[in-house]
């Protein structure tokens, strides 16, 4: 993981200069992903890919359970996720809980951080990077194993909610068909 951000925040300045833009910008990220997380089912967090790899479930609770400790290695003080390394059983607890982390993101931020801090330089992973560049890393892990997650969750024939444009099954909602290429 640290590699491909290290590849795309390399010493970047990230795209904030301000911390409502931040905000704004993790608002959208984090209610789309939270959309994501409402429409699983307990049966469906055990869908996986292949058995070396993470179930839909552990996908899941890694962007919930992820999310405050990243804002930790930034220098952001928040509250770690209770029970971090044990994915719930309960697909339910995992939305409430990224509910929570959600806004807890938001209020840390907010409160912590000003626009002018966002040029200040942070060691992150063993990389120096502006904290801009950290919030820009923050959006893209959760976006990334978003992505990963609507494919199990056609793989567990669940509904995947429209993200960026409609789904499939949003298409045909709006009197379309949904685009085969």
């Amino acid at each position: 993981i640290m590699l491909l951000y290290r590849k795309n925040c390399n010493g970047g300045n990230g795209m904030y200069t301000s911390i409502s833009n931040f905000i704004e910008e993790w608002n959208q990220e984090a209610a789309s992903t939270q959309k994501v997380l409402d429409a699983l089912t307990d049966e469906s967090l055990q869908q996986k890919v292949s058995a070396e790899d993470r179930s839909l479930g552990a996908i899941a609770w890694h962007i919930v359970s992820s999310t405050p400790g990243m804002l930790i290695e930034f220098g952001v003080t928040v509250e770690s996720v209770q029970n971090e390394n044990s994915v719930p059983t309960s697909a339910r607890e995992i939305a409430e809980t990224f509910r929570n982390v959600s806004a807890n993101t938001s209020k840390a931020i907010g409160e912590q951080w000003t626009d002018e801090t966002l040029a200040e330089m942070k060691n992150v992973f063993g990389m120096e990077l502006q904290k801009a560049a950290t919030l820009n890393m923050l959006i893209k892990h959760i976006v990334h194993h978003r992505g990963q997650m609507t494919v199990l969750m056609r793989q567990a024939g669940l509904q995947v909610p429209g993200i960026y444009g409609p789904s499939r099954e949003e298409w045909s909602k709006m009197g379309m068909e949904a685009p085969s290429i």
